[in-house]
């Protein structure tokens, strides 16, 4: 099996080498992603735990032991920063002349997620000793590029769905012109945004190397390389390997950038930058995997999209290729290596990223 063979930095990875990760020099915990609910992830020492979840099935079957954390509230937090981001955005795009177009903006953009990727930038931001202020304009970008990528996944030339978010996509709503625009205009709005927004306790070469990454996450070396390949893969056998490259390079890549630019704006050292972006690497392409995997488990109505799309476009899936038991593992392993890269630094400033990692792989939408 490929373990992100397509990516230099993953050339020697343990995951490659030993599927027994070891995390602190210690045997890899047992991990079951059982029935993917969500819980929240318990890191142990003696009085390590999270905010307690009743009647679910832990992704973890035992606890990791890695060092001692204070209790640490996760749904509050995510809450929190959610609502921060939430507030970011409208400001961001106020309904102005032409309506249209900004009724279409806001329609896709403050459709009431969860914002799992802004809230990574602001995590990793604040992990590396940054305030999250300083971060909230790229957090802010990030959520736009992700907005203009499904707006425009959902067209009827691309993968042609009428539901995203639990509502009708943009095309439907507005007619497939203004999605068209409403996603060029977040595209370029996000990288204005970052440029005239960002404070100025950020070096303009912090600034310049976080727009560098997150076009990089989104251009034709980016999320363009993995939808165009995917596409062209329609209807055709496909390897580990080259699945693995559409969805690091389609889902991957701009979750990646949200983690990095997070570091890059709060000030990490190169070293600090790096273990943030091996990290995002596990966490994007498990997102992806368990993406694959509920888009065979649940209903759309549990989803808030049109579920077995991918099956009914014959489209290569981890389920497919490697069956949901084997997908299972392959998300477990990626989130083992995704806590081992976090083991590097202070474990209670790391939380909320630990909890992260276990929220992706437990996800139900």
């Amino acid at each position: 099996m490929a373990l992100f063979s397509t990516i230099p930095s993953y050339e020697n990875s343990a995951l490659l080498r030993n599927p027994n990760i070891a995390l602190n020099k210690s045997p890899s915990p047992r991990i079951s992603i059982g029935s993917l609910r969500l819980i929240s992830l318990k890191i142990r020492a003696t009085h390590t735990q999270v905010a307690d979840s009743s009647s679910v099935q832990p992704l973890l079957t035992k606890p990791l032991e890695i060092t001692q954390l204070p209790i640490f509230q996760f749904d509050e937090y995510l809450s929190m920063k959610a609502k921060k981001v939430e507030k970011a955005l409208n400001e961001a795009v106020p309904l102005q002349y032409p309506k249209k177009i900004h009724r279409a903006m806001r329609y896709s953009l403050l459709a009431g997620v969860k914002r799992v990727r802004p809230v990574l930038c602001l995590a990793s931001c604040e992990l590396v000793g940054g305030d999250q202020s300083l971060a909230i304009p790229t957090a802010c970008a990030v959520e736009m590029i992700h907005t203009m990528s499904l707006i425009h996944d959902d067209l009827p030339c691309m993968d042609n769905d009428d539901l995203r978010r639990g509502k009708p996509t943009n095309h439907k709503a507005f007619g497939e012109e203004t999605a068209i625009l409403a996603g060029d205009a977040l595209l370029s709005l996000a990288f204005e945004h970052i440029a005239a927004k960002t404070t100025k306790v950020v070096s303009p070469e912090r600034v310049v190397r976080a727009i560098a990454e997150l076009g990089s996450a989104v251009g034709s070396s980016g999320l363009v390389a993995g939808q165009i390949v995917d596409i062209l893969s329609e209807g055709k056998e496909v390897t580990l390997e080259e699945l693995e490259y559409i969805h690091v390079h389609k889902t991957a890549k701009l979750l990646e950038a949200s983690v990095v630019c997070g570091a890059i704006i709060g000030g990490g050292n190169e070293g600090e930058v790096e273990r943030m972006r091996k990290y995002a690497r596990c966490i994007g392409l498990l997102f992806q995997v368990v993406d694959d995997i509920l888009d065979v488990t649940k209903s759309s109505e549990e989803l808030g999209k049109t579920a077995g799309k991918d099956l009914a476009s014959d489209k290569a899936t981890y389920p497919k290729l490697m069956g949901i038991e084997g997908a299972k593992n392959f998300a477990a392993k990626l989130v083992a290596q995704a806590i081992e890269e976090l083991a590097h630094f202070d474990a209670a400033m790391a939380a909320p990223l630990y909890c992260l990692a276990n929220y992706i792989a437990n996800r139900q939408t």
